[in-house]
């Protein structure tokens, strides 16, 4: 299996979650928000294609790492790649975060309704910025997320109740 890639692999980001952590960036984006910090990563053309197993390989090196982030992009739009690459990550001890542009909500109906690959791979997220960039929003002292709307969401807790519980 084959997941599109924005860029190499960052292995030694400190602002994509809490401590040190590998980001893997997916390419395509169908929000294309105005204002993004990653519009190269719009096109789903654009980009190279890495094998899932090569990826795995490169996380199977880290030491020090805390855990892996999904970011882009839009990462639900490829869950089964990233599915596997946080199935393994998790195998290894690395929690997991996932940028996304959709709303939680909106994910779970359609994991429920069309899309259960996004469920599948919600079993893995540990935390999940959701909501799309909204530049009127932007606020530089924001932790971990661009703008006001976004939120830090514990995904384990929120698949337990059924709604957005945020992360602590």
């Amino acid at each position: 299996m084959k997941i599109r890639l924005a860029a190499p692999i960052t292995k030694d980001s400190i602002v994509d979650g809490p401590g040190i952590r590998a980001v893997i960036w997916t390419q395509g984006c169908p929000h294309k928000c105005v204002g993004c910090h990653n519009p190269h990563t719009h096109s789903v053309d654009g980009g190279f294609e890495l094998e899932v197993e090569e990826v795995v390989e490169q996380l199977s090196k880290l030491k020090l790492h805390k855990g892996i982030t999904f970011s882009g992009g839009e990462p639900m739009d490829q869950a089964a790649p990233c599915t596997e690459i946080a199935k393994r990550a998790k195998q290894k001890g690395l929690d997991i975060w996932l940028y996304t542009g959709y709303v939680f909500e909106n994910i779970l109906c359609d994991a429920s309704a069309i899309r259960p690959e996004w469920r599948e791979l919600l079993q893995y997220v540990d935390v999940m910025i959701d909501g799309p960039f909204i530049e009127k929003m932007k606020n530089l002292l924001l932790k971990f997320r661009g703008s006001e709307n976004q939120r830090i969401i514990d995904i384990p807790k929120s698949l337990a109740q059924g709604k957005a519980i945020l992360f602590e």
